[in-house]
């Protein structure tokens, strides 16, 4: 008699699929099926790059991006702008800044944003690796470069009180991205608008 459900450890694959963030129940199926019907090669391929990148990726000491080091390589660059941080919610953040080519400084990463309705509030982000930064650097300008949705907007606002102490410009993006906008999938060049724009607050 049918149940409704694949055998065991197919449901298995594909409800660890949907745990993924942006995968719901269909697409979760495909990608099970697709290694169903590849070769081992594959799956031993995409086993072993999970693994690897499990055991040799972590956060940097100082700005909390991706390394395989214990300081991530922007960080360990003598050729960066020491007075210049930007601060942005994840490291795939950094990446789309980056690509943008016209900012040189450093970053933090807060591995997050601000959502009391999902249980995140200061405590849980990187903000007080930030402030204690800001405290012990001679800074001329931090970038607050969350995204532009309502987390984002709450976390730039929080920043912005939370930095006042401090005797040093703070901006945020402006000009170029859309309200409700994630950096991540923002083009080369409005980034390069964007902080280009970047307006005090």
């Amino acid at each position: 008699m049918a149940t409704g459900r694949y055998a065991e450890h197919l449901e298995d694959l594909i409800t660890e699929f949907s745990r993924m963030p942006g995968i719901g129940r269909k697409s979760a199926e495909r990608l099970a099926f697709y290694i169903l019907k590849s070769s081992p090669d594959v799956s031993k391929r995409l086993s072993g790059a999970i693994m690897e990148a499990k055991a040799r990726i972590s956060y940097c000491e100082i700005c909390n991006n991706i390394s395989e080091s214990r300081a991530c390589s922007i960080c360990m660059d003598g050729k960066r702008d020491k007075g210049s941080l930007c601060v942005v919610e994840e490291p795939k953040d950094v990446l789309a800044i980056e690509r943008s080519q016209v900012y040189n400084g450093l970053y933090h990463v807060l591995l997050g944003a601000l959502s009391p309705l999902d249980g995140i509030g200061p405590e849980e982000l990187k903000i007080e690796d930030l402030l204690k930064r800001v405290k012990s650097n001679s800074l001329k300008e931090v970038i607050i470069a969350t995204d532009l949705d309502s987390e984002g907007e709450s976390t730039a606002l929080y920043l912005s009180k939370a930095l006042k102490q401090f005797s040093v410009k703070i901006t945020r993006l402006a000009h170029g991205i859309p309200v409700g906008a994630n950096l991540e999938y923002t083009d080369q060049a409005t980034m390069a608008k964007a902080i280009e724009g970047r307006t005090s607050i």
